[in-house]
């Protein structure tokens, strides 16, 4: 009877909860049941997963403090989500949860919610959906809140977290209205104050205004409780006073970071700590004070995983005390610590590249401003200016070769026996004293690899395991087995021998120099490294007793007067080249001055003076060197009045560049003639003004017209030798990078004779010959040609005039279908009876595809003999 009673009492309890629990009656116990199961189940293990997500976003973040950091701590990307799909199974997790919470608790009666934990659910629904990065569906679920319950709690904080979601739609006007009326008319909590502020803040950064966005990020910084928060403020703040030029304000900002020291992120600090080093006044600023500060950021065991971008600030000390090897050390210890940082790795290898190239190692700055470009983006524009920069580089160490090289070449060929023989003994002498050393150093790796060989696999006696003598091996079970690097075993293997090993690098480095890893390495021309590399060919071909002679040396100078003057011609070209790179393309008028004035003092050839001259009044005028500008001035109007630098300097202000006798002008002149086939012509024009404007860098466009035109009237073969010229001789320029693109790509199909099959071909012609010496009307010949033309309706025919060769003039017939069709058109023209002046002249039927042929290999007569 008990039993039966405490049954009935349970189901009673059971039926009585069930009826008053129903989501449908808005009762006292139904409104809090529902609203604790939400709160303590529902959403508390919503929140859990927001915050797991939130937190691998923060995991998963890089920042990158070298830009102007965003104010909420936040990678968004432009991966396309499909609905239903979600980045985060974290941020899934809790919208499952929050929508669970709608569904299972909500308490809609008569148009009121009367859950008080749903307007919380929409909340979490919307904060998941905008760490998921689906911000209109996060925008829907903050509009709902305010428009379902305007009387929420959580109203305030739900109008924030919509202007974050419109600004990353970047609705950003719209934000700055909506939140600048939400801090008039809402009395806030410090917390959702200092939210709405910050991202107001964001919307003015985004729209450039940074000075409003300085004040709010100030109110922000101090109403948050959050450590990160703070930190992460000031660092923004401290940015933007630096980029107003406020250091004392930017500094002030970073120590409010530095004051927090271990309650934030350690890079927080350390960057804030490289942020005031960056603003250090070098003028008046407590050098030695300020390496100690640095020299404690480098010691600070916590600082390790830092060190990259302190030992770059360490370096940027050294640079700016002109301590450029000291910086160079830096530099690469940055770069050794650097994995994944690539703007630092930029810096550093761009910083070292300038250094390199400001003391004329232009081959190592060409490295490392290839280092550069692998670390930035592709196609941006610091990567475009960088690789601008690396391309004219090409130029200035293709001229700096040549200049150094010869130099060297005609200061030895201008020296007496005497003083010939006194630098190369010196030089073998030390050649010797550095093989000796080299051979010590070869006996000492030996002795070393000997001693280490010696020592291994003494098997000690009851163990396994050890290495045995030559490089074996011996396993638990008993099998021997080669022998392998590493853990307590060694081996004889040359490779695993670090002495020996250091020791072939040397001695190949010795015989071979640098070489590039690349098929036919052993070439002279495969050489890497700097110009001195002729000197390292001539010892690697001595022969043991030519080594150490200096004669042997001495006989290798030139004496022919024609190699000397061509290797004087070849180091003017040069150093008028760098001059005017310089100048032009790098802004470096030192450089550029100093060239020029050399090349003068190198008395060069005519052709190259006055333009010499006219760049070095342009670069003293940059200079502000204001006497040596009128004395070079002077000169040119009394020395060469007649030339158009002096008309230049005569009247500074006029049009001179466009005029009749500016090169642009000429050369416009000469490809006039090119385009009406006077071929002959523009070969004169060419040549003329390659001579007088050498050393100019439109020389290269009238050679490239100039074999142009000789191919045009000569065949493929003179086209391909001119062009082959342009090349070699020009091979920094754009017209010489063309060139050999077309050497390599289109004169392989130019060169080709096989004739077409006339079956195969659509398209033939008609062709008249004239001979250019032979006083023919030729124009009146077309005139009378194109009448009989106009007659024939059934072909839509054209003619034209080709030139041949400079003594034959082709008239051709265009538009006819077959071989035969044009044999037969050339007679009905010549036969027609109805007419009183018949065509009647030799011609030739042929293909487009072979009138082509004969056309570029000038082989005419082989044709009519295939025929």
């Amino acid at each position: 009877m008990k039993l039966s009673l405490k049954t009935i009492l349970l189901v009673v309890g059971i039926a009585f909860i069930a009826t008053n629990c129903s989501r449908k009656k808005d009762t006292f116990l139904s409104r809090n049941f529902h609203a604790l199961g939400t709160k303590y189940n529902i959403l508390y293990n919503g929140n859990i997963a927001l915050e797991q997500g939130k937190a691998s976003i923060n995991d998963a973040f890089t920042e990158n403090f070298w830009e102007l950091l965003p104010v909420e701590r936040m990678q968004v990307t432009d991966e396309v989500i499909l609905p239903g799909q979600s980045k985060n199974a974290d941020f899934e997790r809790a919208e499952e949860k929050a929508i669970k919470a709608v569904q299972k608790h909500g308490m809609n009666i008569q148009g009121k919610e009367k859950n008080p934990q749903i307007d919380e659910a929409y909340l979490l629904l919307g904060k998941s959906r905008y760490f998921d990065q689906r911000f209109i569906p996060a925008l829907e679920a903050f509009n709902y809140i305010l428009y379902k319950y305007p009387a929420s709690d959580k109203i305030n904080s739900a109008k924030v977290w919509r202007e974050k979601t419109n600004i990353r739609l970047e609705n950003n006007e719209l934000a700055i209205k909506n939140l600048k009326r939400l801090l008039e008319q809402e009395e806030l909590e410090p917390q959702d104050l200092a939210d709405a502020t910050s991202i107001l803040a964001q919307a003015y950064i985004n729209l450039k205004h940074k000075d409003s966005a300085l004040q709010q990020l100030k109110v922000a910084e101090t109403y948050t409780k959050n450590n990160n928060e703070i930190a992460r403020y000031n660092y923004i703040r401290g940015q933007l006073y630096n980029e107003f030029g406020h250091k004392d304000s930017a500094n002030m900002a970073f120590d409010k970071i530095i004051e927090l020291h271990r309650k934030i992120p350690r890079a927080y600090y350390i960057n804030a700590h490289l942020e005031k080093i960056k603003n250090f006044n070098y003028a008046d600023g407590d050098k030695l004070a300020y390496l100690e500060y640095l020299t404690d950021l480098e010691e600070d065991r916590e600082n390790r995983p830092f060190l990259d971008k302190i030992y770059h600030h360490i370096a940027n000390f050294h640079l700016n005390n002109d301590k450029d090897s000291l910086a160079t050390v830096y530099y690469n210890k940055s770069l050794a610590k650097s994995k994944i940082d690539k703007v630092l790795n930029t810096r550093n290898y761009a910083t070292l590249g300038d250094m390199s190239f400001d003391v004329a190692k232009y081959k190592t700055a060409g490295a490392y401003y290839d280092s550069t470009m692998t670390n930035m983006k592709l196609n941006s524009k610091p990567y475009r200016l960088m690789k601008k920069k690396r391309d004219n580089l090409d130029d200035v160490i293709y001229y700096e070769d040549i200049a150094q090289r010869h130099d060297s070449i005609l200061n030895l060929v201008s020296l007496s026996e005497e003083d010939r023989l006194a630098v190369f003994s010196e030089f073998t002498e030390q050649l010797r004293i550095r093989v000796e050393q080299e051979k010590a150093k070869q006996l000492e790796a030996e002795e070393a690899a000997k001693r280490q060989n010696s020592g291994i696999n003494q098997t000690i006696p009851g163990q396994k395991g050890q290495l045995q003598k030559g490089g074996l091996a011996q396993t638990s079970s008993g099998r021997v087995v080669p022998g392998k690097p590493g853990g307590n075993g060694k081996s004889n293997f040359y490779f695993y021998n670090q002495n020996t090993v250091s020791f072939g690098k040397n001695e190949f480095l010795k015989i071979w120099g640098e070489r590039d890893l690349q098929d036919g390495w052993r070439l002279s021309d495969k050489r890497g490294g700097d110009s001195d590399s002729g000197t390292e060919e001539l010892i690697a071909e001595a022969t043991d007793e030519e080594l150490f002679d200096p004669q042997f040396y001495i006989s290798k100078i030139p004496s022919d007067p024609k190699v000397i003057d061509s290797l004087t011609k070849d180091r003017n070209f040069a150093y008028y080249q760098l001059g005017t790179i310089y100048k032009e393309k790098f802004k470096e008028y030192e450089l550029a001055k100093n060239k020029l004035q050399r090349l003068l003092q190198n008395i060069p050839e005519e052709r190259l003076v006055l333009p010499t001259k006219y760049n070095l009044y342009k670069l003293y005028i940059l200079l502000n060197q204001t006497g040596e500008a009128e004395a070079i001035k002077s000169d040119i109007l009394a020395n060469y009045s007649d030339s158009r630098y002096a008309e230049i300097l005569r009247n500074p202000e006029s049009a001179l560049a466009s005029d009749e006798n500016s090169p642009e002008s000429l050369y416009e002149k000469a490809y006039r003639y090119f385009e009406n086939q006077d071929y002959t012509k523009a070969i004169a024009e060419c040549e003329k003004h390659i001579y007088t404007f050498e050393g100019e860098p439109i020389v290269p466009k009238f050679e490239i017209l100039k074999a142009s035109a000789r191919g045009r009237l000569y065949g493929v073969k003179a086209y391909e030798e001119g062009v082959n010229y342009v090349a070699l001789t020009y091979p920094n320029s754009e017209e010489g990078k063309k060139a050999l693109e077309i050497l390599n790509n289109s004169i392989p199909l130019l060169s080709k004779k096989q004739w077409y099959d006339n079956d195969s071909s659509s398209k033939f012609h008609v062709v008249y010959q004239f001979k250019r010496d032979a006083n023919e009307d030729v124009d009146a010949f077309i005139k009378r040609l194109n009448e009989k033309v106009e007659k024939v309706t059934y072909f839509d025919l054209s003619t034209s005039k080709d030139v041949y060769d400079e003594n034959t003039i082709f008239v051709v017939v265009h538009g006819l279908k077959s071989i035969g069709g044009a044999a037969g058109f050339a007679e009905i023209i010549g036969e027609d009876k109805d007419e009183k002046d018949p065509i009647i002249r030799p011609y030739f039927s042929i293909s487009s595809g072979n009138y082509t042929i004969i056309q570029r290999h000038k082989n005419l007569e082989e044709y009519i003999q295939s025929q």
